[in-house]
C-alpha cells in the first residue's frame, strides 16, 4: 500500500483536528510502514511531551496496522505502564520481561532468565514509557547473572519474522536509576550500539485539549524550563484551574480523606523526595486515614521493590513478580523472625494483573519501612551467609550456593506500602489523584534534575494534583 493511503487511513482515525505536528507525524508513520519497514533493522522512534497527544497517535496506529496485514504487540517496562497503555488503546499489554523472557531451573537448581522465542510474523512491537528502559537489568543481586534489557528486547523482536519495533516516550522525564539519560530514547546511543536504521519524531505542540488540564498546563510550563540552563521562577499557575491545588501539611489529612472517599485505594498516591519521607506518609496514611492497625494489615497496598522469580508457577501468564508490581494483601497466615531478618506468609492479589489468581507468598517485613529502595547489599549478603549456615552439612560450596538460592526466606518477596512511593516508583504509572510533596529542599538542589524530578510527578497525575508544602516563590 503506498505512503499517501497509509497517511489517510492513519489520520481518518483521528477523533480531533491534528495539529501541525501530528499531521507530519502521520506521514513520517506512513513512510516507515511502506517503505522502512522493509529495512531489517528499522526502527521508529517516536518522542513527545505530556499533552502532545502521543497515546491518540498510537491508539490510531494500532487501529490501523490490521488493514495493512500487520499485527500488533504492545509492551511496557512496569505492570502499571503495561495497564496504563491497554486502557488507552483497547489492547491487552504486557510488561517487557514478562512478554521476551523465560525465567527456568537449570541443572544446578539455580533460577535463571533466557529469552523466549519470538513466534510473531509482521508484527509491530510498540514499547510505550521508553525512557524507563534500563540499559542492564540487574537479576536477583550479584547471585545471579545480569541481563542487558535493551540488548534482549532488540535481540528478540529482531529473531521474529519481519517484525519491528516503535519506541515511545518523553525525554523531559527522569531517566533510568542511576542514569544521566535514557538509553532507549537516544538517537545516537542507538545507532552507535545496534547500528540501526532509525526514523525519530518528537511531538511537541500541546493540544487543545489538554490546554484546559491544569495538570497538562503546568507539566508544560515546567518542560519549557528544563530547556534553559538556569532555574527560573515561578514554575506553577493555579488560577483557573479545577484539577490543580495548593495545600499546607494542615490541610494534608482533609484532602487526603476526600480522595480516599471518593476512590479506590489504587487510584491515589503522595510522591515523595525519599523512601524516608514516604516511610512517613506510609505510616500516617494507614493510621489516621485508612484506619489499619498493625504492622500489615489484610487491605493493605504493597508495592514490590526487586524481581522476583521464585512464588509464580512456571505456567503462569505472568512470567516473574517484577519490581514495581503493585499487590493487595489478602490474608495473613503468620509472622516469623528468622536469620536475623522479619518475615510473613501472605496472600496477595494482583493489582495490575486481575485475571492472575491468588498467590501464597512471604514477604520480608524488614524492607516496609526501610529508607533504601530495597534491602542493602550488605543485608543481602547477611541473610544469604545466616541462611546458608543451615547448608554447612553438605560438602561443596557450590552446593549449599545451590540450596541457598531454592530457599524460600531467601526468596521473600521485597515490598513497600504503596500509598506513598518515590517518584522513581511511580513512573510509567498513572493515578486518580496525586500528592506531590516537596519535602527537603535546599537551593543546591534546584537544578535541572529536580525539574525533571517535579515533571514526571506531575503528569502521573490525571484528575487531581495537591503540590504540598511548596515555597511561595514556586507560585504565580
Amino acid at each position: 500500500m503506498d505512503v499517501n493511503r497509509i497517511r489517510s487511513m492513519l489520520l481518518h482515525e483521528f477523533p480531533h483536528a491534528t495539529t501541525p505536528g501530528q499531521e507530519q507525524l502521520m506521514g513520517e508513520l506512513a513512510v516507515f510502514l511502506s517503505i522502512s519497514w522493509k529495512k531489517a533493522n528499522a526502527l521508529f522512534l517516536l518522542k513527545g511531551y505530556a499533552g502532545t497527544g502521543k497515546t491518540t497517535v498510537v491508539k490510531a496506529l494500532v487501529n490501523v496496522l490490521p488493514a495493512l496485514g500487520k499485527r500488533t504487540v504492545l509492551m511496557a517496562p512496569t505492570g502499571r505502564a503495561a495497564k496504563v497503555m491497554a486502557g488507552y488503546t483497547g489492547k491487552q499489554a504486557h510488561t517487557i520481561h514478562r512478554k521476551i523472557y523465560l525465567a527456568w531451573t537449570n541443572k544446578e537448581g539455580q533460577i535463571e532468565l533466557k529469552l523466549q522465542k519470538n513466534l510473531h510474523r509482521h508484527t509491530l512491537f510498540i514499547v510505550d514509557e521508553a525512557s524507563m528502559i534500563q540499559h542492564a537489568m540487574p537479576v536477583e543481586g550479584q547471585l545471579f547473572a545480569t541481563r542487558n534489557l535493551l540488548d534482549d528486547l532488540f535481540a528478540y523482536v529482531q529473531s521474529g519474522e519481519n517484525c519491528r519495533l516503535l519506541f515511545i516516550g518523553d525525554a523531559a522525564q527522569l531517566p533510568p536509576v542511576g542514569l544521566a539519560y535514557s538509553p532507549a530514547l537516544d538517537v545516537s546511543f542507538l545507532k552507535n550500539g545496534y547500528e540501526l536504521d532509525i526514523d525519530s519524531f518528537e511531538l511537541v505542540e500541546v493540544v487543545r485539549q489538554s490546554q484546559e488540564s491544569g495538570i497538562l498546563v503546568n507539566a508544560t510550563r515546567l518542560r519549557e524550563k528544563i530547556s534553559h540552563p538556569e532555574i527560573r521562577f515561578p514554575f506553577f499557575q493555579l488560577s483557573s484551574f479545577p484539577d490543580v491545588f495548593r495545600i499546607t501539611g494542615s490541610e494534608l489529612e482533609e484532602a487526603l480523606i476526600q480522595a480516599y472517599a471518593g476512590s479506590e485505594r489504587e487510584n491515589n498516591v503522595v510522591i515523595c523526595r525519599s523512601n524516608k519521607r514516604a516511610n512517613l506518609f506510609n505510616r500516617e496514611i494507614r493510621r489516621r486515614i485508612l484506619f489499619l492497625e498493625g504492622e500489615i494489615t489484610p487491605g493493605d497496598y504493597l508495592m514490590v521493590v526487586k524481581n522476583n522469580y521464585y512464588w509464580l508457577p512456571v505456567e503462569s501468564s505472568a512470567g516473574f513478580i517484577a519490581n514495581g508490581d503493585i499487590v493487595e494483601l489478602t490474608r495473613i497466615r503468620k509472622f516469623e523472625e528468622i536469620y536475623g531478618f522479619r518475615f510473613a506468609d501472605i496472600t496477595l492479589r494482583f493489582i495490575d494483573y486481575p485475571d492472575e489468581p491468588e498467590l501464597d507468598v512471604k514477604i520480608l517485613l524488614d524492607t516496609l519501612t526501610s529508607e533504601s529502595a530495597a534491602l542493602t547489599q550488605p543485608d543481602n549478603n547477611r541473610l544469604f551467609q545466616t541462611i546458608m549456615e543451615d547448608y554447612a552439612d553438605l560438602r561443596s560450596r557450590r552446593e549449599r550456593v545451590e540450596n541457598v538460592k531454592a530457599n524460600p526466606y531467601f526468596n521473600a518477596l521485597q515490598v513497600k506500602f504503596a500509598y506513598a512511593l518515590t517518584c522513581h516508583k511511580t513512573q510509567g504509572g498513572q493515578w486518580d489523584t496525586v500528592f506531590i510533596d516537596q519535602g527537603y529542599l535546599t537551593e543546591q538542589m534546584l537544578n535541572i534534575e529536580y525539574l525533571r524530578w517535579l515533571y514526571t510527578a506531575i503528569t502521573r497525575a490525571t484528575k487531581k494534583m495537591f503540590l504540598v508544602n511548596f515555597q511561595e516563590r514556586f507560585f504565580e
